[in-house]
C-alpha cells in the first residue's frame, strides 16, 4: 500500500505494525523486504516522494563547522531511493582486520568479526546480481597476470561492479508497495521519537509532510534507517525524556563520523606508466559484472608501521600543476549541473556509460600513447581509512528547517594517523617499485606539512577530499560508554530501537560502504524476525 501523508494524514490512524523502519534507501528498503516476505507487517517510512524534490532535499542543510567537506545537502539525496540512486556501483567486502582491535587504532575493534557477517554478505552480494560470491585471487578473477608486489606489503583485493540503474528505487520496489502486509510512506519526515518515560523504550514515532499533515506511527520495533547524519540528529533532537537524546546518555550519539579521506599521494617514476594503470584502474568484463584488483597495505605492515587498512588506486593525467583538465572540469560541469530528478540520472547514467565505452574502446589506445611519450603521468591516489575520532561529530544546530526542527551541522575531523598512513602507503610503494625494477615514486609535498589537513585537490577526480561515505554516529559497542548499538544492532537500554545503515560502523575499512550496509539490513531483519517470533 502507497500512502502520501502530504494527502492523507489520516490513513494511520489505529493502525500498529510490527516494525516501523524510517528511511528507504539502502538499508530501509531490503530491511523492509525481508520483513514483508517473513510475513510481517511494515511500515516503511520516507520522508521525500518518488523523486527528487528541491523543497525536501533542503531539509539536509547544515553547516560544516570542521575540515572542508561538501555541503551537506548535497552529499546525500532525500527520497525512495536514497543516495545509491547516484552511486558508482562499487561492492567490495571488510577485511577480517576491519572487525579486530587494533593496539595501533584507538577506538577500533567490534563486538562481532567477520564470520558473523558473511551469511549476510552472501545474501548481499546475490541482491546487487555481482556473479560468484569468490573475492580472492584477484588476478585471476580478472584474468591478468599477477603484477608482482609482494603480498605481505601491498595485498591485491576485489571491487565488484553492481551495472543496475537506481537498484532500491520505487520503479524496483513494485513488491513493497503492493504488499498487503507493507505500508510505504511518503513525505513522513520523522521529527520526533517519543520514548517511554523510562527511556528504556521507544513508544511511536512523530511524522510531518512539508505542507503541515503529521501522523503518528505506532509499532512493536522501529528502525532507524535514514544515514548516519540524520540518524544522529534524530535521536539527539528527540529529547523530551533524556536529556541529551534517545540513546545518549553517555555522550556517544553523533560521535566518531567517518569517511574515506581521498587524496593524491605520489607521481609513480616508471617508463610504462599505462601498464600499471591500466592493470588496477580500468574495469574487467572476463565473465559477468565487471571486476578490478586493487592495491591495499597489507595487514603486517599495518601492524608494524602503526597504519590503517588503505588502498591506492591510480589516475593518468598531466601535470596537476596545470589544473584540471578540459575533459574533467565538462564532466565536472556536467554533474554538478544536472538536478539529481529522474531525467538527470538517466542522463547521467547514459553519460557514465558512453564514457566507460569512450575510455575503453577509443580512449585506452590514446592514453598508452599519450602515457608512454611522457605527455601524462601517472600518479597514485589514497582511499584511506579514517581512524575513528571521537571528536569527528554531528552536532545539532542552532539553526532550524522548514519543520521547525533543528538542523544538523557536521565537524569532520582528521588526524595525525590518517596523514600518516598516507605516508606509509607512498613508501612502501616505492619500495615495492624499485624493488621490482618497475620504477619509483615522488611523493607529494602535502604528505611533509605538518597538522592533520589534507588537501582539497579537485585534480584527483569526482572525489577531492571523501568519497560522499558517510560512516559512524551511532557506532556499534559491547559497553554502552563506548557506543550507541550492540552488537544486534538495538541500541543501548532501549528494547525496540534499532539503527541500520553505516552509522553503526565502528571502523570504517577501506571498502566502498554499500554491499556492507546491506548485509548488516538482512542481519536485523533476522534479528527482528526472531523477536516478532517469540
Amino acid at each position: 500500500m502507497l500512502i502520501d501523508l502530504a494527502r492523507d494524514a489520516d490513513a494511520l490512524a489505529g493502525r500498529r505494525f510490527d516494525v516501523c523502519v524510517i528511511g528507504a534507501g539502502a538499508a530501509g528498503v531490503p530491511l523492509a523486504r525481508a520483513l514483508m516476505q517473513a510475513g510481517h507487517s511494515v511500515c516503511l517510512a520516507e520522508s521525500g516522494g518518488l523523486d527528487f524534490e528541491e523543497r525536501t532535499q533542503a531539509l539536509y542543510k547544515g553547516e560544516n563547522v570542521g575540515m572542508p567537506y561538501y555541503d551537506l545537502e548535497e552529499s546525500r539525496l532525500r527520497f525512495f531511493g536514497g543516495t545509491v540512486s547516484i552511486w558508482g556501483g562499487r561492492c567490495a567486502l571488510f577485511d577480517d582486520i576491519d572487525f579486530r582491535r587494533r593496539d595501533w587504532v584507538p577506538h577500533s575493534g567490534w563486538p562481532i568479526g567477520r564470520a558473523d557477517l558473511m551469511p549476510w554478505y552472501r545474501q548481499a552480494h546475490e541482491i546487487f546480481e555481482i556473479g560468484p560470491f569468490e573475492w580472492d585471487d584477484a588476478y585471476r578473477l580478472v584474468g591478468i597476470a599477477d603484477q608482482g608486489f609482494d603480498p605481505e606489503k601491498l595485498a591485491t583485493e576485489l571491487w565488484r561492479f553492481d551495472e543496475a540503474s537506481e537498484r532500491f528505487a520505487a520503479s524496483r520496489a513494485k513488491d513493497l508497495i503492493d504488499a498487503p502486509n507493507v505500508t510505504v510512506l511518503l513525505h513522513a519526515n520523522a521529527v520526533k521519537l517519543q520514548a517511554a518515560a523510562n527511556a528504556g523504550s521507544i513508544e511511536h514515532v512523530e511524522v510531518r509532510s512539508l505542507g503541515g499533515r503529521s501522523a503518528v506511527i505506532a509499532a512493536t520495533h522501529f528502525v532507524l534507517a535514514c544515514g548516519a547524519i540524520e540518524n544522529a540528529r534524530l535521536m539527539l533532537a528527540s529529547d523530551d525524556v533524556e536529556a541529551a537524546g534517545v540513546g545518549n546518555a553517555h555522550d556517544q550519539v553523533g560521535r566518531f563520523f567517518m569517511e574515506h579521506p581521498t587524496g593524491r599521494i605520489a607521481r609513480a617514476d616508471t617508463t610504462r606508466p599505462f601498464d600499471l594503470w591500466a592493470a588496477y584502474q580500468k574495469r574487467f568484463m572476463k565473465a559477468g559484472p565487471p571486476l578490478a584488483p586493487v592495491l591495499r597495505l597489507a595487514d603486517a605492515v599495518q601492524e608494524s608501521e602503526g597504519a590503517l587498512n588503505s588502498i591506492v588506486t591510480f589516475k593518468l593525467q598531466r601535470d596537476p600543476n596545470k589544473g584540471v583538465a578540459l575533459g574533467n572540469k565538462l564532466y565536472g560541469t556536467i554533474k554538478h549541473s544536472l538536478n539529481p530528478n529522474r531525467t538527470g540520472r538517466t542522463l547521467d547514467h547514459l553519460y557514465r556509460g558512453m564514457r566507460a565505452w569512450f575510455h575503453r574502446v577509443v580512449r585506452e589506445p590514446i592514453e598508452a600513447a599519450m602515457a608512454n611519450a611522457g605527455m601524462t603521468g601517472l600518479y597514485l591516489i589514497i582511499r584511506g581509512e579514517q581512524a575513528p575520532n571521537p571528536d569527528s561529530r554531528v552536532l545539532l544546530s542552532a539553526a532550524r528547517d522548514e519543520l521547525g526542527q533543528r538542523r544538523a551541522d557536521l565537524s569532520w575531523q582528521l588526524s595525525a594517523l590518517d596523514k600518516h598512513t598516507a605516508r606509509v602507503v607512498t613508501r612502501v610503494f616505492d619500495e615495492e617499485m624499485r624493488r621490482m625494477g618497475k620504477g619509483s615514486v615522488t611523493p607529494s609535498e602535502w604528505l611533509s606539512e605538518p597538522g592533520p589537513a589534507w588537501p582539497v585537490d579537485p585534480t584527483v577526480g569526482n572525489h577531492p577530499i571523501a568519497g560522499y561515505h558517510h560512516l559512524g554516529g551511532t557506532r556499534m559497542s559491547a559497553d554502552p560508554r563506548h557506543g550507541v548499538v550492540d552488537a544486534d544492532c538495538r541500541v543501548h537500554g532501549y528494547a525496540n530501537l534499532h539503527v541500520a545503515g553505516s552509522s553503526v560502523f565502528a571502523t570504517a575499512g577501506w571498502a566502498n560502504p554499500t554491499l556492507t550496509i546491506v548485509a548488516f539490513a538482512l542481519r536485523l531483519a533476522d534479528r527482528l524476525d526472531g523477536l516478532l517470533r517469540k
